[in-house]
């Protein structure tokens, strides 16, 4: 729920700015839509708090989305992360103490969550979901969710490993009990015809991440697959491989001007890209949606999908423009 007088007062001000964007010729419209949407989001508060670690690209990606749409909506946004479930839980809770408006979360852990949202409910304060947790947002509370559908792309990637005549996958999992990397996983072995085998590293430190990947290529040399879950990881495992003497193949969920490169080069296979620059996007634009005119994307029912999306050498070239930029 919003507090009714403060919505009353930001959809009246949106609704004195659109009829005055009326008024004005066709050349001057776009300049006064977004005169207008500044105006609407004028005072609105939002909190986006992620479980990324720090200096992590792939959420660069989700902080860039996110502040495109505070400067267009007129948004006050802070961001701030913490890979431990119960540090970004305290996150959320210190949000709600500085009586935000809005709080975007990622739901990596959501049993470790649940409290925190409670908090902001009961605050008044809406919560919308992005990146992780997409079978979670609904029955944690929340009132919106954008993102990928983790188990649909692992399963796209099994699809795809048994359209390249795939044998045999090693599926890579750098964080034990984060719900969309096991999701992605499942997915993969639920689709694909050949034989999927699971890997558990520690996504913070490459060298035992490489080793590790490495000693799997050489235990098992029919192993022709190697699925990464993050673009990092990925050139990580470019190295394993060639540790190894392996003809492996590499695929990745996630994607970086680093992997559309490799993908160029060949190094890499394919890359699923769940465009985390929308996500951020779409999380934040949400707020001032809802705040100006009670919009719920999906209808608070569903979901808003951001991927996935194959990145190939057929079209690696339509993307790179975007990736070097920051923004893919």
């Amino acid at each position: 729920p919003v507090r009714s007088a403060r919505v009353t007062a930001l959809a009246a001000c949106a609704a004195v700015s659109l009829l005055a964007a009326g008024c004005t010729s066709s050349d001057d419209t776009g300049a006064d839509a977004t005169t207008a949407g500044k105006a609407g989001g004028a005072g609105i508060k939002v909190a986006l708090i992620t479980h990324s670690a720090p200096d992590d690209a792939f959420w660069e990606r989700v902080r860039k989305g996110a502040e495109a749409a505070a400067g267009k909506d007129g948004i006050e946004l802070s961001y701030k992360s913490d890979p431990d479930a119960a540090g970004q839980a305290k996150l959320v809770r210190e949000a709600v103490a500085d009586k935000v408006d809005g709080i975007a979360l990622t739901l990596a852990k959501p049993e470790a969550m649940k409290g925190a949202v409670a908090a902001a409910r009961a605050a008044g304060i809406p919560v919308v979901g992005l990146n992780s947790g997409i079978d979670a947002w609904k029955p944690t509370g929340l009132l919106q969710y954008f993102g990928q559908d983790e188990s649909v792309a692992g399963r796209a990637v099994g699809d795809k490993l048994d359209a390249l005549r795939s044998k045999h996958a090693l599926c890579v999992i750098h964080e034990r009990g984060n719900v969309a990397v096991e999701a992605r996983c499942a997915g993969v072995k639920k689709t694909f015809g050949g034989r999927t085998d699971l890997l558990y590293v520690d996504g913070t430190d490459s060298e035992a991440l490489t080793d590790s990947v490495a000693a799997a290529l050489r235990q098992d040399p029919t192993i022709d697959e190697v699925v990464m879950n993050g673009a990092q990881f990925a050139l990580e495992a470019v190295e394993s491989v060639k540790d190894a003497g392996s003809k492996a193949e590499i695929a990745t969920f996630d994607l970086n001007d680093d992997i559309v490169k490799a993908v160029q080069r060949g190094d890499v296979q394919f890359a699923v890209d769940q465009q985390p620059y929308l996500q951020g996007y779409l999380a934040v634009d949400a707020f001032w949606l809802y705040e100006t005119n009670g919009n719920v994307s999906g209808g608070g029912e569903e979901p808003v999908l951001t991927g996935p999306a194959f990145v190939t050498k057929d079209n690696v070239a339509s993307i790179a423009k975007y990736a070097a930029g920051g923004t893919r």
